[in-house]
């Protein structure tokens, strides 16, 4: 809601309206309450692969909207460690290896975003898996495909098993 109103704020500079302001504010309201939606066989997959890994969440986003996601989702209970950052660059992940006390290549990432889940971890050393997803936001758009042997590709969730 607070980039929002400082959006609204800037692009009309300093002259938008007390009731575009509750706009916002409803409109974040409504988002909070919204149901999460979970992947199809993210419950699966996930069992599956706590059997044989650690599983950490590393995640971008507001704190305590992100913990009241994960909380909802029932998830929480099939991972060893919750990081929620507040950007996805090389030093974020950095500090969470160094955190979790791992080396880079023992670190593999599973994300739906080449430039925030992809690239920093294999610049660090790690390796990646990319799950496309039917939306993504601009912003997470890179222009040259990935080359590196430490990345692979996957269609979906269930592919993972495969891969792994």
């Amino acid at each position: 809601m607070l980039s929002m109103i400082e959006t609204a704020i800037k692009i009309s500079n300093g002259r938008v309206h007390a009731s575009t302001i509750q706009q916002i504010i409803d409109i974040g309201r409504k988002q909070l309450h919204a149901p999460v939606e979970l992947l199809p066989d993210i419950e699966t997959v996930l069992k599956s692969l706590q059997q044989d890994y650690r599983i950490i969440v590393a995640t971008k986003g507001d704190l305590l909207d992100q913990e009241r996601k994960l909380e909802l989702s029932g998830l929480s209970k099939y991972f060893h460690h919750i990081e929620i950052m507040s950007n996805k660059k090389v030093v974020n992940y950095q500090k969470l290896i160094d955190h979790l006390d791992i080396d880079p290549i023992e670190f593999l990432m599973i994300g739906n975003s080449i430039k925030s889940d992809i690239l920093p971890v294999i610049e660090l050393g790690g390796s990646a898996i990319h799950i496309p997803f039917h939306t993504s936001w601009a912003y997470e758009e890179v222009e040259s495909p990935v080359k590196d042997d430490r990345f692979l590709s996957c269609e979906n969730l269930m592919g993972l098993l495969d891969l792994l």
